[in-house]
């Protein structure tokens, strides 16, 4: 149990970390291509009114130059035009080149530009990438203009920006994992303290509890020999029989929860065991008027505690009958898929909200909210459940669907 909430927290906490610093990167990757973009698109915008040229009065060179822009008006490097690579295609409107013009770019020749134009033709795209390339296609009369702009330089920053962020993000997720490993025993240690001194006191005071229930059994043995069976003597005997049930019951609860329940594990045929429990609880639900049926799929064999699994099948029963409405319906099915077994026990109630479902393998939990006394139980008998499949590596899981009736499936590693 203290394993499950150590590694629930230590994956908690990964999961938050992981998910915070995967939007932080993921806006701000987003943003800087944004701005790559805009800036392309700015200065393609730019290249497409002009020509495919550069206007000098665009460009602010001097604190004084008289035709420069308003102020709070676009103003550009004047570094711009030599810092921009790009080059163009003009089609003609049967789809002939009409014009290639490289002269400012060194990476791309004639034909290389002219199949850059064809495959952003065959995207009928009026902005994009291609490669490294951002480019716009606009019409001018019944030409085609394709300009084609270099942004491999800032296309690069940005990756490797994307890549440095996602390494040092890497980075700090195992840093913080590895103290998470560290730290993490001391935050649960407080709880590992308690919850040893739990089970500890369960497990004493368990012992404690026997001898003098014991004795008091005895006592009432010999006070019938004297005085004879009377209703007194009857209550105490099954009063201290019912004490000493509780405290049997808590004392291999507790012994099962252990970090690792040493399990004798040895290869029986579990379909003959669940046979034989359906048919010992046949003749106690035909006393109380209900029935049950049951699909027992033949030849299935386990690897387990079979005393353990006997129980557990038992206070699946027990449960059953025990809780079903009156006229009620049982049903049990055991089958063999793949590599899984699984044990099915169904039974019909008078009602079962689902937010009890939850609650049902939790100790001292019962179905009866009134504790009523006619119907015997501890609320322990699902939590041993609980702690046997777990022993074996299994599930077990509890659902309803109209909330008369209840079904619990066992499902368990063959």
């Amino acid at each position: 149990m203290i394993k499950k909430l150590r590694l629930k927290l230590i994956m908690a906490s990964m999961a938050s970390l992981f998910i915070v610093l995967s939007i932080i990167v993921g806006i701000v990757g987003v943003l800087n291509y944004r701005k790559i973009v805009e800036s392309a698109d700015t200065t393609l915008t730019m290249l497409s009114e002009n020509d495919g040229k550069f206007p000098n009065s665009m460009f602010l060179k001097g604190r004084r130059q008289k035709d420069a822009p308003p102020k709070g008006g676009p103003q550009f490097s004047p570094e711009l035009p030599y810092e921009s690579r790009y080059f163009s295609v003009v089609f003609k409107e049967d789809g002939n080149i009409l014009s290639v013009n490289t002269g400012k770019i060194a990476a791309i020749d004639e034909s290389e530009a002219i199949d850059y134009a064809r495959e952003a033709a065959e995207k009928k795209r009026s902005r994009g990438f291609l490669d490294d390339y951002r480019y716009i296609v606009y019409l001018s009369g019944t030409e085609t203009h394709m300009i084609f702009l270099d942004c491999g330089r800032s296309l690069e920053t940005f990756r490797a920006f994307l890549f440095t962020s996602v390494g040092v993000s890497v980075g700090g997720i195992l840093a913080v994992l590895l103290l998470l490993v560290i730290l993490s025993g001391r935050i649960v240690k407080p709880f590992s303290e308690s919850y040893e001194k739990q089970k500890r006191f369960i497990t004493d005071a368990g012992h404690e509890l026997k001898t003098p229930l014991t004795i008091i059994n005895a006592d009432a043995e010999l006070l019938e020999m004297d005085f004879g069976e009377n209703d007194w003597l009857n209550d105490i005997r099954s009063q201290t029989k019912r004490l000493s049930d509780l405290t049997n019951s808590l004392i291999l609860l507790s012994r099962m929860e252990e970090e690792q329940p040493k399990v004798q594990k040895i290869e029986f045929p579990l379909s003959d065991v669940v046979e034989e429990a359906v048919n010992a609880f046949q003749s106690l639900a035909k006393t109380q008027g209900k029935t049950i049926s049951a699909k027992i799929q033949p030849m299935v064999s386990l690897r387990g505690d079979e005393m353990a699994l006997q129980r557990l099948i038992a206070i699946l029963l027990d449960n059953a009958v025990k809780y079903s409405n009156e006229g009620g319906t049982i049903s049990v099915s055991l089958e063999k898929q793949k590599n899984q077994i699984r044990i099915t026990v169904e039974n019909t109630v008078e009602y079962i909200s689902k937010e009890s479902i939850a609650s049902l393998f939790d100790r001292f939990y019962r179905g009866d909210q009134s504790r009523n006394s006619q119907t015997s139980g501890y609320g322990l008998g699902l939590s041993i459940a609980l702690a046997t499949v777990n022993a074996h590596k299994g599930k077990i899981t509890a659902s309803t669907k109209d909330e008369k009736s209840l079904r619990i499936t066992v499902t368990l590693p063959a």
